[in-house]
């Protein structure tokens, strides 16, 4: 079975435009990730981790938008260093959801605007302030923005959605680990941010622990 035949027909039309065949890792997690369990995906750099984890929670996302669910509240989280956000968000998620705007026109389907929002330390206050008043779908950030966010009241009211799917981390090994060619992507399913309690995030590289929010 192609993998991509467990994506709508838009998001698998874009992917199959742009790329001969899943690469080994995208071909393992995506049954995994549409059958909503937790997914650990150890591979070298260059094999799609990043693509796999934001094609699946595009594919969650524009199945909502046509079926008129989609509300304008945060659903998915992605933690990355700050030197890899650039390349992540341009080749990872700007390019497939345009493309995947482009294949539902193309098929004569409803369009389906996912928000997608950037939040570093570098973020303005009043790009951070109308986030709060028109949440994004998609939040990227680092792991220093997201414990800001998680311990301030308006971070996590924006966090605490019944809608809320997933949460994945992209760590960069440190140096001088033995695991410098290795980077994990964990996507985890999450329930609910609670409104009045903190909760710990933490994302340490290579093969030690990396820990998403409690489900």
């Amino acid at each position: 079975m192609n993998p991509t035949s467990l994506f709508h027909p838009a998001v698998a039309a874009w992917f199959d435009r742009n790329f001969v065949t899943p690469t080994a890792a995208q071909a393992a997690a995506w049954p995994a990730i549409q059958a909503g369990r937790h997914v650990l995906i150890a591979a070298p750099t260059g094999s799609g981790k990043t693509l796999a984890a934001f094609l699946a929670a595009i594919d969650g996302l524009v199945r909502q938008g046509l079926e008129g669910g989609l509300r304008d509240e945060t659903q998915i989280v992605y933690v990355s260093p700050l030197k890899a956000l650039s390349n992540d968000i341009q080749r990872n998620l700007e390019a497939p959801l345009a493309g995947v705007r482009e294949a539902l026109r193309a098929q004569g389907l409803p369009d389906v605007d996912i928000l997608s929002w950037v939040r570093t330390g570098d973020t303005p206050p009043g790009e951070r302030q109308r986030m709060g008043r028109a949440p994004p779908h998609i939040v990227v950030t680092t792991p220093e923005s997201l414990y800001i966010l998680l311990g301030s009241d308006s971070g996590r009211t924006m966090l605490a959605t019944k809608q809320s799917r997933g949460f994945w981390s992209d760590p960069t090994p440190s140096a001088g680990s033995s695991t410098q060619a290795i980077a994990g992507s964990v996507i985890s399913p999450s329930k609910s941010l609670p409104r009045r309690s903190r909760r710990s995030c933490r994302a340490k590289s290579g093969s030690r622990s990396m820990t998403g929010w409690p489900s």
